[in-house]
Parts: structure tokens; C-alpha cells; sequence
């Protein structure tokens, strides 16, 4: 999952970059990866946010998002924190569908100063949604790419998705939970409201 708003991406880039050495590290043929570009359903997003609604492309995303065996994620971070249009996209998954779910976090910013945003700020949430954390993310400046700081860019990128698989081969896969499972009959709602 990338929230990069422009294209070419280094908030892609790196997303794809993660990608790439964590299916290395998992030296396995047969990985499934599948690509959610936030971006792409910007509009669908606030829609969804205003109406409750999620359009069929939303809704193939959130679907993926809440099959997947693993998720990694790379946001843009703006005033010290991930982005908006990220933040909206984690707002309409479903409740519990990250519960126990491995996650490797990236970022990428304008200035190294921005890097304890990943410890701050999406730390915290994806902590709070009960995602299985990888203790090792990535953050990559402007100066990571294309400058000696590139090959120690790797490195980091390299090291994460090799700590990560370790991670996610040792997780049990998270069960797919049914949104409709557990539902409230109409009926106590109302009279729950009516009492208080």
C-alpha cells in the first residue's frame, strides 16, 4: 500500500524497493504481490468518507488489503506526520481487519528531520489497529536516492525485508473476518437510543 501523490514516486519507489527484498529474503517463486496505489482512488476515498459507501475499485482495494497475508506501507510524510489521503484509506478498513496482521513500514520525506514520524505517528496507529509491527521501518530522505547515502539506503531496505520474512514466517495467517458477522439488530439500536 503506497500514498504517493505524484508520479514517478519515491514514496512508490520505496514501497517497491521494500517489496522487492522482503520476496527476496522469502526466496520463494509463488508471491503473490499485489499493488495499492492510494492515489488511484483519491476520490473514492472521500466519497466513501462522506456517504459510507466504498465504489467497486475502493472496494476490490479494501478486499486485498484485508486478505493479504502481509501489508507494506509507504506514505509520504507531511508536518511530521503520514499523509491525509494515507490516513483515509486506513480510516475506511474495516474494524479488526489488521488485528494480527504482519506490517512493514516505510516512509519518505524532504529531510531526514522527518524520520521520527514513523515511530510517532504510524507506529502508534497501526499499534493501535492491532497490526503485527516489523520493530525494524524505513525511512528515506530526498538525499537517500541518487548519493552516496543510496547504497546505505539499500542496506536499510535490505535489512528490514530480511527482518520482516522473519516475521511473517513465524505469524499464523490472520483469519478474514466477516464485517457481518457480529451485527446489531436495527431494532436495539433504537431502543437503545430511545433509553439514553
Amino acid at each position: 500500500m503506497t500514498a504517493g501523490i505524484t508520479e514517478p514516486s519515491s514514496t512508490r519507489l520505496l514501497a517497491d524497493r521494500l517489496t522487492e527484498a522482503v520476496v527476496r529474503a522469502l526466496g520463494a517463486e509463488d508471491v503473490l504481490v499485489d499493488v495499492i496505489e492510494v492515489r488511484e482512488v483519491a476520490h473514492d476515498l472521500t466519497n466513501n468518507v462522506l456517504t459510507g459507501f466504498a465504489s467497486p475499485d475502493l472496494q476490490a482495494r479494501l478486499d486485498a488489503i484485508v486478505a493479504a497475508d502481509a501489508l507494506i506501507v509507504s506514505t509520504p510524510i507531511y508536518s511530521a506526520s503520514y499523509s491525509g489521503l494515507f490516513k483515509m484509506l486506513v480510516d475506511v478498513l474495516p474494524k479488526d481487519s489488521l488485528r494480527g496482521k504482519p506490517v512493514l513500514l516505510g516512509a519518505t520525506g524532504g529531510t531526514a528531520r522527518h524520520s521520527l514520524a514513523i515511530d510517532h505517528a504510524l507506529r502508534p496507529l497501526f499499534a493501535y489497529l492491532g497490526a503485527l509491527v516489523a520493530p525494524v521501518a524505513v525511512f528515506a530522505a530526498s538525499e537517500d536516492w541518487g548519493s552516496v547515502a543510496a547504497g546505505r539506503l539499500g542496506a536499510r531496505i535490505d535489512r528490514a525485508g530480511a527482518d520482516f520474512v522473519r516475521i511473517v514466517a513465524g505469524a499464523p495467517a490472520p483469519a478474514v473476518l466477516d464485517p457481518f458477522e457480529d451485527v446489531t439488530p436495527f431494532e436495539s439500536l433504537l431502543a437503545e437510543a430511545s433509553r439514553g
